[in-house]
């Protein structure tokens, strides 16, 4: 993780730089800032990486001499079957068709979202899956 930190906080120079040319240049407020912004974002993130690689085990991609095969593992669970993000994507659609017709299909679409966003998270809460 210390690359990533590093990358980071070089990356966030780069920004900086930029920012204050192309605000010098540009004299355009809105890129400007949004520079500025991503200068911020990018130092948060590095920051944190940073922050973190002190804290943690050295892993494959701080070793000059590991190979891919080194950080290969497990990397997470993954459901293999679940309906919510269907339910989701149903409730999610109609929410912003809602924004075209009319804000009075939000109604329609809350109950979906609300539904699948419970099924989702309680979803190896019972059942078969209880266990996993």
């Amino acid at each position: 993780m210390k690359i990533q930190g590093r990358m980071f906080i070089w990356l966030s120079v780069f920004i900086l730089i930029m920012a204050i040319v192309y605000g010098v240049w540009s004299k355009e407020p809105a890129g400007t800032t949004a520079l500025f912004l991503a200068f911020g974002l990018s130092v948060m993130i590095g920051f944190y990486l940073g922050f973190t690689a002190r804290r943690v085990d050295a892993g494959a991609q701080d070793d000059k001499e590991a190979d891919v095969a080194d950080d290969a593992g497990e990397l997470g669970f993954f459901s293999p079957h679940s309906w919510q993000p269907l339910m989701l994507g149903f409730g999610g659609a109609v929410a912003f068709l809602s924004i075209a017709i009319g804000w009075w299909l939000i109604y329609f679409a809350a109950p979906f979202i609300v539904v699948g966003i419970f099924g989702w998270v309680f979803e190896y809460y019972h059942g078969e899956n209880r266990t996993q």
